[in-house]
């Protein structure tokens, strides 16, 4: 795997556990009781996006370390999905 291909993998992993992560405990203004003027009443009251941050950070390198690992030592490849055959046979080890 390329240099890129393992950034880019790594950058889709990390804004996927993000969105996966933001809503869990938050809490809006509406739950807290103190809505600012001018903003929605469902907007978070403390959003904690560095602590969320760091947490997305560390779940996704974990899990871009185990994802990266499968692609490299070849454990799962395309074939493995080709459930209908239609990449024809094997090419031949050289």
């Amino acid at each position: 795997m390329a240099v890129t291909s393992a950034l880019v993998l790594y950058a889709v992993i990390w804004f996927m556990t993000l969105f996966v992560v933001l809503p869990i405990r938050l809490k809006t203004q509406q739950d807290t009781g103190d809505i600012v003027p001018g903003t929605h009443s469902s907007a978070p009251a403390n959003p904690q996006l560095k602590k969320r941050a760091i947490i997305v950070t560390l779940i996704a390198l974990v899990v871009w370390a185990i994802i990266f690992t499968i692609i490299v030592t070849g454990t799962i490849t395309v074939r493995d999905f080709d459930w209908m055959n239609r990449l024809g046979p094997e090419p031949l080890p050289r």
